[in-house]
């Protein structure tokens, strides 16, 4: 998979949410149009972990979809994966390219920080994450970010922006008018009765001008 699919819906999945449905869910939102898979789960021991991973690889392989490993280099080549997601606390930018080789993607979290884009950008990642813009599930406490950092950023970066956050099929289109290339969205497709079609809803407002 190439860095240039980084476009579109971006799903990351919940432990809580998808459990031993993981691959089905995936299944459902590929199916609905998601582009990028980022494998998400803080709370597995190691093995389940490589060994979920390791089924997540396989089927993004197979449905040509670009995948993520968060936070982990370690379980990222363990998998080889397409690349990691990494935090402002988890890592550095440079030392993970090294690893990671130079076709394997690395996006960052930059919260509401343009300076700290910037300087991903330097350093060698592949695409900065911002948020959150609305109230959020997964992280409430994380400070919020303002709409116009998304202006600012494709204004000022040459690299693909990815906006999360409390996204919603409503809000949507107000990230993507301001400059969102990517929605990283958990609850708003894997909490919804009908997965593929919320994945859908999400990636049709990509195809439109």
């Amino acid at each position: 998979m190439t860095k240039n699919k980084l476009q579109g819906l971006y799903v990351i999945t919940d432990p809580i949410l998808c459990g031993s449905r993981l691959i089905e869910n995936i299944e459902q939102a590929i199916d609905g149009g998601a582009n990028i898979i980022q494998y998400r789960n803080k709370t597995a021991n190691k093995q389940q972990q490589l060994n979920e991973a390791q089924a997540v690889q396989v089927l993004c392989q197979r449905q040509q979809r670009l995948f993520i490993i968060n936070d982990d280099i370690a379980l990222a080549l363990a998998v080889n994966a397409d690349g990691v997601h990494l935090g402002q606390t988890d890592g550095n930018i440079r030392s993970a390219r090294e690893q990671l080789g130079k076709q394997k993607i690395i996006g960052v979290t930059c919260h509401s920080d343009l300076g700290a884009a910037k300087a991903a950008q330097l350093q060698g990642a592949d695409y900065v994450a911002f948020g959150r813009f609305y109230p959020s599930h997964t992280k409430p406490a994380a400070l919020p970010a303002k709409i116009d950092i998304l202006h600012q950023a494709k204004a000022q970066l040459r690299l693909p922006v990815v906006a999360i956050g409390g996204v919603t099929i409503e809000n949507a289109r107000t990230l993507i008018n301001a400059g969102a290339d990517m929605l990283a969205v958990i609850h708003a497709v894997f909490a919804q009765d009908n997965i593929k079609k919320s994945a859908q809803n999400f990636s049709q407002l990509f195809k439109q001008d």
